[in-house]
């Protein structure tokens, strides 16, 4: 398979006339593609940004990213992401933590003075891309921030992790990650397929932000197999289905909150007759949402495991492995793709026989350690007898309640299984005698029926060890989502203090 760079090129012997891009219920071509290309690195060129220099993008889900990314990359160049989701202000912020040489940039965002003044404090060559047009914003004739390049080991995207438990963190990603990254899911599900013309073939689908792994991953898969694409602003119920029918995909990605919102919205399986496999990950997958999902449209639920760390995915389900064993391993994240290494270890750092719960660690080219290295991961996790892999919460999210450790998806998945409940979310609050105490945050399904605090108690007492049980369990109208559509952990806090803020 050739690597991405390659792929990126190959879309230069595609036809001008090719559409690559539909966005917002217009297709645009390549030709309208390769202009803003051409424009973006023409301007760079002119800065001095050659192979290996550092150009920072507003990355929303917008034509002009996808192009900044094909002039960035193409070129051997490191795209530096910053999200367009945050307020100017932590943008800004985001902008000077990083220090790109170059920024490109929605012109809104440049009519706000905090991020402006902090490209030009930072000395940091600014321009404005709209549509097909550039403007310089601030800065001299060349970029004047330097960065150092591993020669041996160069970087091609720098990108923050979502931040849902904390402080999000900046992560590069190497050349040798990404390509040994595709390759595996390659390798994992064929997914490259016989030798096509440049732009031809089923269409793919971008429902996620592009500015996390996973929407930036179906983006850099979908032009490395040179394949006209769906880029969807944000995910809704209809803007899916629409493209589902209307482009008749066989496997696409939804994630557990996409799942229950399709659910929710009683969609007609008749929309999603073409589609074999729906790709799961980004967060934790309950078995029994994805059951509820394969019992009412009969299309098997194919859970992956990844995070930004491994450049993406390196663990999930196939459709024979699901046809062969889900009933007996239901609940696991699948096999280790080809090229991947896992194991659990204890806190000395013993590895663990198959079966106990340990800290998983990876061995994969596609981690910054490489093939030859371990990376261990926050995860808790065992691999059972027959390989499969079963995360089993996160060893930083553990709560520690009196000596007892409570992991607060078990939690979580006993309050989903309720029938008004929605989704839950559970976070340890300090305690004085304890140390910690469970306190969970449940969104209800639309129009069931009242439930009440103790009500949900009674319920999961059943379920639950008496040191699990929630001190306090919150009702809210929606539970906050990032970008990724994963529960915003940081918001949902600030919820839940002015919730027992407006109690006293």
């Amino acid at each position: 398979m050739a690597g991405i760079r390659d792929g990126l090129g190959a879309l230069w012997s595609a036809p001008d006339a090719a559409n690559m891009i539909q966005h917002e219920g217009r297709w645009f071509t390549w030709g309208d593609v390769r202009v803003l290309v051409e424009r973006i690195d023409e301007a760079l060129n002119r800065a001095g940004c050659g192979e290996g220099s550092r150009i920072g993008v507003v990355f929303g889900n917008r034509v002009e990213s996808i192009a900044a990314l094909v002039a960035i990359l193409g070129k051997g160049r490191t795209i530096v992401t910053l999200n367009p989701m945050q307020p100017p202000s932590r943008v800004a912020a985001d902008l000077v933590n990083s220090m790109p040489q170059v920024i490109l940039a929605p012109a809104a965002l440049w009519s706000e003075a905090e991020f402006v003044s902090a490209a030009e404090q930072s000395e940091i060559l600014g321009f404005s891309v709209d549509g097909s047009a550039i403007e310089q914003r601030c800065g001299g004739a060349e970029a004047t921030v330097l960065a150092h390049r591993d020669e041996q080991n160069p970087v091609a995207v720098e990108m923050f992790t979502s931040g849902t438990t904390g402080p999000p963190k900046r992560v590069p990603l190497t050349w040798r990650q990404l390509d040994a990254a595709m390759s595996a899911v390659h390798s994992h599900t064929g997914a490259a397929g016989p030798e096509r013309e440049p732009l031809t073939g089923r269409v793919s689908l971008v429902i996620l932000a592009i500015v996390h792994i996973g929407g930036l991953w179906a983006v850099l898969q979908a032009l490395t197999e040179a394949r006209p694409f769906v880029l969807l602003p944000r995910f809704t119920v209809e803007g899916w289905v629409g493209a589902v029918s209307e482009h008749k995909p066989r496997i696409v990605s939804l994630p557990p909150a996409a799942m229950r919102s399709v659910l929710s919205a009683d969609v007609p399986a008749e929309k999603l007759a073409s589609l074999r496999a729906v790709t799961a990950g980004t967060t934790f997958v309950s078995p029994d949402l994805a059951d509820e999902f394969i019992d009412k449209y009969g299309i098997p639920v194919l859970i992956v495991y990844g995070a930004t760390e491994f450049s993406g995915a390196i663990a999930g389900w196939t459709k024979p492995l699901h046809i062969e064993w889900w009933s007996r391993k239901r609940g696991s994240v699948g096999r280790p793709f080809p090229g991947v290494d896992l194991r659990t270890v204890d806190e000395q750092g013993e590895v663990l026989p198959a079966g106990e719960t340990g800290r998983l660690e990876v061995r994969a080219g596609q981690t910054g350690a490489g093939a030859k290295g371990w990376l261990r991961t926050s995860d808790l996790a065992h691999l059972d007898t027959d390989g499969f892999l079963y995360i089993d919460g996160r060893a930083d999210d553990a709560i520690i309640r009196g000596g007892f450790k409570v992991h607060p998806e078990v939690v979580s998945d006993v309050l989903r299984a309720h029938t008004s409940v929605l989704d839950a979310c559970v976070f340890g609050r300090a305690d004085e005698r304890l140390g910690q105490v469970p306190v969970a945050v449940v969104e209800f399904v639309p129009g069931a029926p009242a439930v009440s605090e103790d009500d949900l108690k009674t319920f999961a007492r059943g379920q639950l060890t008496g040191y699990e049980l929630p001190v306090t369990i919150h009702a809210v109208d929606e539970l906050p989502r990032g970008v990724s559509l994963k529960i915003d952990r940081r918001r949902l806090l600030d919820m839940v203090a002015e919730i027992e803020a407006a109690r006293v």
